[in-house]
């Protein structure tokens, strides 16, 4: 078994991006933004890096997609009080696996705004019970509601990336 690190320090700066709101908002609300940001996202083109060996505008909105589903993975199988620990991944390799040839930035934004709408159902299928049960990822412990905060400060700490950096 692996040490387990504290990992709400881990993620301190994710958890400081969330904003206040409630988790269910919280997602609703970046959900919409990142939706809104398409036109914009759009008229700079989906393969656009802003540098050399940066990620493109698609492989940072696909890199939100993967990070969603391994967290709600996680958040599952913790609300479900599975005590199994969980292995972390790594971000870059599934970035440099990535084949977006095939891929609009509509249908890459189609398929986060898909997946957010089932976290957000996920989240509130959550009893509050639910919501303050822990697991091990990553060798870092970690709750539920931890969980869906950290998702909502991942996609801020992104759209920020984007907004400054891309557009």
């Amino acid at each position: 078994m692996n040490k387990v690190h504290d990992f709400d320090s881990y993620f301190q700066y994710y958890l400081t991006q969330a904003g206040t709101d409630g988790i269910e908002v919280g997602l609703e609300k970046t959900r919409k933004h990142l939706i809104e940001l398409l036109p914009v996202l759009e008229s700079k083109g989906g393969d656009y890096a802003y540098d050399q060996g940066k990620w493109t505008i698609k492989e940072l909105l696909m890199h939100l997609v993967d990070s969603e589903l391994i967290f709600n993975y996680r958040a599952l199988r913790f609300a479900r009080n599975d005590a199994t620990e969980l292995s972390g991944y790594d971000h870059d390799e599934y970035v440099s696996n990535y084949d977006l040839s095939n891929l609009t930035l509509k249908e890459i934004v189609s398929l986060f705004d898909q997946q957010r709408q089932f976290t957000i159902q996920l989240f509130k299928s959550f009893t509050s019970d639910m919501r303050s049960r822990n697991g091990v990822a990553n060798g870092m412990k970690i709750d539920v509601d931890t969980i869906g905060k950290v998702i909502v400060g991942h996609q801020n700490h992104h759209v920020k990336v984007l907004q400054e950096r891309y557009l």
